[in-house]
């Protein structure tokens, strides 16, 4: 079995058919984890309560489990009942829930095996995975698939870095504005960030009931499907016919592209007409002055209520104040510090102003206005998605640096505004660079609900563009 090949879909057929056990899927998964610790993928590397479902699945006659068997891999912020869920903050890092969180609940009743949880940046504040509370190799960060000195993107940082490394096929991450599309798109996987209210949210730490969403990430996006069907319900999804989709380009979210981006973005659009896909050059006035009203002002001002409203259900005693003193990462510690504990927010010439004004505004204008753009840009041009580069750069240097404000508006410029709109977007892994051989993503985001259709045009792509090429530490 070619294990850098395999997909969850794939992985399930295998087991059902009887050519592979999970014990021996299972091991073969933890093996890589351990081989490949100086991913700092993993926060807990659970081998006993994996060999142990593993084999309990094996002594069952019943294999008709849509995940059956399959190790995957948990986000540590989504709580998985005798697991640690820190969160990737140092406050949290002894708080073991009693009980799977709603998503975890689905995918062990479909019999996936959970090996372990993976590391994030922390309190998933951030696009790069540079995280100074936990590791496991010699520095700091959770480190790309492809190349170890490099960011794997975040905040689902470890999930991605898992995937793409080919330790398992599929996993669950949280996206607020990008988290489980940036780390997929550095890593050559894919993910799905759902329409909001999509999946449930409880038994997870929080950034903003408005914006956040688990989602889905795996080889590839049938993978996603397979998953997102065993969260959400209703029947497989089936490959669209391409010569119906109807696509819209917005010129705008072609801006700060590298090189590598741009050429592998303009030969996937070549691809897709190819394939009979209409593609369309569109307008969204005003996109970029309507989400920064919402973006910021809705997540730093949520982060508090929430996050005291999660450490309550914990029952740990742990307070906002006393998590907020333990922040390890120095951009995670100014946000908080600086931003969320005293309720402010940043103002005219840069003065700190009160919250919640802003917040009102945000909630009550701003985003309404922001959800009307995308629904008249979706109906006025007929358009099933609009397609952008996922993120517009390849996978940069980790280091401190990669956590600079900068670099975190630079890597969510295209993923933000769906984001905040509450609508689905699907990543699709299209190649490796041509100069970098790093991995390049692209995005579709689809109108509000719309997740199975764009899961339906990712499965007809993924046979255009095919599995990236392993990385070499595979």
């Amino acid at each position: 079995m070619d294990f850098d090949q395999l997909t969850l879909t794939q992985a399930v057929a295998d087991l059902r058919a009887g050519k592979i056990t999970s014990t021996a899927l299972t091991t073969e998964a933890l093996a890589r984890a351990t081989a490949n610790a100086d991913l700092n993928a993993f926060v807990t590397l659970d081998e006993a309560g994996a060999l142990k479902a593993a084999a309990a699945f094996d002594a069952n006659d019943n294999k008709d489990k849509p995940l059956g068997g399959v190790p995957i891999v948990i986000k540590d912020n989504i709580e998985v009942a005798g697991l640690p869920c820190s969160a990737g903050t140092p406050a949290l890092k002894n708080y073991v829930p009693r009980a799977d969180a709603p998503v975890v609940a689905k995918l062990r009743a479909a019999g996936a095996i959970i090996i372990g949880k993976t590391s994030m940046h922390e309190l998933a504040f951030g696009i790069s995975g540079y995280n100074t509370a936990f590791k496991t190799g010699a520095e700091f960060g959770v480190r790309n698939a492809y190349d170890r000195a490099l960011i794997a993107g975040g905040s689902s940082s470890g999930t991605g870095a898992a995937i793409g490394a080919r330790i398992v096929a599929g996993g669950l991450g949280t996206d607020t504005g990008g988290s489980v599309r940036v780390p997929a798109a550095l890593n050559g996987c894919a993910s799905l960030r759902p329409t909001v209210g999509r999946y449930p949210q409880a038994g997870i730490a929080p950034i903003s009931h408005t914006r956040d969403t688990a989602g889905p990430m795996a080889a590839t996006a049938a993978d996603v499907a397979l998953l997102d069907r065993v969260i959400a319900g209703g029947d497989a999804v089936q490959a669209a016919d391409l010569r119906l989709v109807r696509i819209g380009i917005v010129k705008t979210m072609l801006s700060n592209l590298d090189a590598d981006t741009d050429a592998a973005f303009q030969v996937a659009l070549t691809k897709m007409k190819t394939q009979g896909i209409t593609i369309v050059e569109i307008e969204m006035p005003h996109l970029a002055e309507l989400n920064v009203q919402v973006g910021f002002p809705v997540a730093l001002y949520e982060a508090y209520d929430d996050m005291v409203a999660y450490l309550a259900h914990s029952s740990t005693g742990i307070t906002i104040d006393a998590l907020a003193r333990e922040i390890a990462s120095p951009d995670v510690k100014g946000t908080y510090d600086g931003l969320v504990i005293p309720r402010k927010l940043p103002g005219p010439d840069n003065t700190l102003v009160d919250a919640e004004p802003i917040y009102d505004a945000a909630i009550r204008s701003a985003r309404p206005a922001l959800q009307a753009l995308y629904g008249r840009t979706f109906a006025d041009n007929r358009l099933d998605a609009i397609a952008f580069p996922t993120t517009p750069r390849i996978a940069i240097a980790s280091n401190p640096d990669s956590s600079s404000l900068e670099n975190f508006a630079l890597f969510i410029q295209n993923t933000d505004p769906g984001s905040n709109a509450g609508i689905p977007g699907i990543q699709i892994p299209i190649a490796l660079g041509a100069r970098s051989k790093l991995p390049i993503g692209l995005e579709l985001d689809g109108p509000a609900g719309s997740d199975r259709g764009l899961l339906a045009i990712g499965m007809a792509l993924d046979a255009v563009f095919e599995r990236l090429p392993p990385p070499r530490h595979s």
